[in-house]
């Protein structure tokens, strides 16, 4: 969620009670905090804000359904629903209906040969549509709306419209909330608080206040009235269509495993304290990497709807188009997804700010997702094997993770992947696109019955999100190749004994030892810097004399010294 103050907030006045006017005729004034805010028992839907209203999602649930919906369980959401018929009929209509009006209009476009024309109005009637249609699809849209590589421009700019513009719901309602889930008047929390939201997406606002006791600025989120109920009927009828698109298309995976485990996290992330202590742990491992800034937490003004973290001020990073701090983000993805494991799974654009001081700010901890180790070292060796084009053991990777059943034809699957990735791979590691590397896998994967793992959706998206973001300025930008030095170090320097085992089986073909794979991966490693003078220029193709130098100087080191015993292996044959 973005925590950006519009240009009047960015400074409190010494007499804040005079900002407490309402700039909007629909919401009644506030009071300042020197005079105590009441709880005002309002229910709500007595005061609903556009977004609820057209997406129709408010229905009244008992405070034991409420209470269950806090974790995500389909059993209990089915059981909910069928006791409430009515609704679930409702809401699939509304949704037939939305779609069946876009759909038809986009088809009369075509018969009347005016799709080209129509574009642009067609895109910003699907944003409006998503807004009908409530917070889970908003988060479906957030998840592709950073992908200039895949979605038409125009649409791009609307669905990026999703990510922080989402109308807000009552700020009496907000401050009601933060009152109950406190226990305490606001006044008594804050000295200052922003009497408008200063972003609005679709499973909470933000507010800016200042603590009373520290006089710390900081940023309020509060939940949406009513959003889990919303998303736990749409879960279940996006589960059932799922079901239903499986069997009529004969797909391999299991596309209701890959919806549960969205669920699971869109579920978390509706628990502010779980993000809390995932913003906690994300901080302690990540916040001391170099240009990273991540916010702190204050756990004990932190419920289930309330969530009270440092305030961060800065600028999309999708907007200031700073690639120093596109390469900062990959080398932190590359420790989330291969060093710890604990990983960001919404790095949508509006998560990821540039702040005032050039630092790479990641909030929204909601989403996280976890890398077991045997995945981690599997997905490092199918990177090496790719980018070697060893299509052979590649196959086996693919079994490794989870993609491939152990009974599959691993030699028709070996020649199936040289034919559909030699080309992708031929003018080297650093023009591997993620994206196209996806697609091109598509008749190879359907053809073999190639799963994806619920696991490995929200890891596709990490990284797809993002290359999609650099992209967006950067058509040439390709992620893999930015992630891939530090792989190549990783591999040369780490203890594991499973890697020790991938490295020494890439560096032999055949019993001969590939002594240029070695060069390579010393030359890609020397790319592993963060250090903004060496991102910023390009470095030169290193020669065979300094790749010589580098080989050697790097088996000095202590962390060289297994590629040490292997080349004084090769000197004793030679000798």
């Amino acid at each position: 969620m973005l925590l950006l103050p519009p240009p009047s907030l960015q400074h409190f006045p010494a007499n804040f009670s005079s900002n407490f006017s309402s700039k909007s005729p629909k919401q009644p004034p506030f009071r300042s905090c020197p005079q105590p805010l009441r709880a005002v028992n309002r229910r709500p839907s007595d005061d609903v804000d556009s977004f609820t209203k057209k997406s129709g999602y408010i229905f009244e649930l008992a405070s034991s359904e409420a209470d269950s919906l806090i974790e995500y369980d389909i059993k209990r959401i089915a059981a909910i629903c069928r006791r409430k018929p009515l609704i679930l009929l409702r809401r699939l209509f509304q949704i037939g209906t939305t779609f069946g009006r876009w759909f038809g209009a986009r088809y009369i476009d075509s018969l009347a040969e005016k799709s080209d024309q129509m574009f642009e109005i067609r895109a910003a009637e699907l944003r409006k549509l998503l807004l009908e249609l409530g917070p889970a699809y908003v988060k479906i849209a957030q998840a592709v709306s950073s992908r200039a590589d895949l979605i038409p421009p125009s649409y791009l700019d609307e669905l990026s419209l999703l990510q922080d513009r989402i109308a807000p719901f009552s700020s009496e309602v907000a401050l009601n909330t933060i009152e109950q889930e406190l226990g305490l008047p606001v006044d008594e929390l804050f000295s200052e608080i922003s009497p408008e939201p200063t972003a609005a997406a679709s499973l909470g606002q933000v507010y800016q206040a200042r603590l009373r006791h520290s006089g710390q600025l900081v940023a309020i989120k509060v939940q949406r009235p009513g959003v889990q109920a919303a998303i736990a009927l749409d879960i279940l009828i996006l589960r059932f269509i799922a079901g239903i698109v499986k069997r009529a298309g004969k797909f391999n995976s299991d596309l209701q495993a890959v919806v549960d485990e969205w669920a699971s996290s869109l579920f978390r992330e509706m628990d502010y304290v779980k993000e809390a202590n995932n913003g906690l742990k994300f901080r302690k491992l990540y916040g001391g990497i170099q240009d990273v800034l991540v916010p702190e937490m204050h756990m004990k003004l932190t419920t289930q709807k309330v969530l009270v973290m440092e305030w961060v001020e800065g600028q999309k990073l999708s907007e200031v188009k700073d690639i120093y701090l596109v390469e900062v983000g990959v080398y932190c993805s590359f420790n989330q997804l291969l060093e710890y494991g604990f990983y960001h799974a919404d790095p949508h654009p509006g998560n990821l700010l540039r702040t005032s001081d050039g630092k790479l700010a990641y909030l929204d901890f909601g989403m996280m997702g976890e890398f077991r180790q045997e995945l981690r070292d599997g997905f490092i060796e199918a990177c090496l094997h790719l980018v070697n084009r060893d299509f052979d053991s590649l196959a086996k990777d693919f079994v490794t993770l989870g993609f491939l059943p152990p009974t599959a034809d691993k030699e028709a699957v070996t020649k199936a992947l040289t034919g559909v990735l030699q080309s992708a791979v031929a003018k080297g590691v650093r023009n591997i696109s993620f994206g196209d590397l996806l697609g091109n896998l598509g008749t190879t994967m359907y053809k073999f019955k190639f799963q994806i793992p619920s696991y490995f959706s929200l890891v596709i998206r990490s990284l797809a999100v993002l290359e999609g973001i650099a992209i967006s300025f950067d058509p040439n930008y390709k992620v893999l190749g930015s992630t891939y030095p530090w792989i190549a170090r990783k591999v040369l320097t780490d203890s594991s004994p499973k890697l020790k085992s991938s490295l020494q089986a890439l560096l032999y073909k055949e019993g001969v030892f590939r002594i240029d794979r070695l060069e390579s991966l010393l030359s890609e490693s020397l790319r592993a810097r963060t250090e903004r003078a060496l991102v910023k220029q390009q470095i030169a193709q290193t020669s065979s004399k300094v790749a010589i130098k580098q080989v050697l100087s790097f088996t000095l080191t202590e962390k060289g010294a297994f590629v040490r015993e292997i080349l004084l292996q090769e000197v004793a044959k030679k000798i």
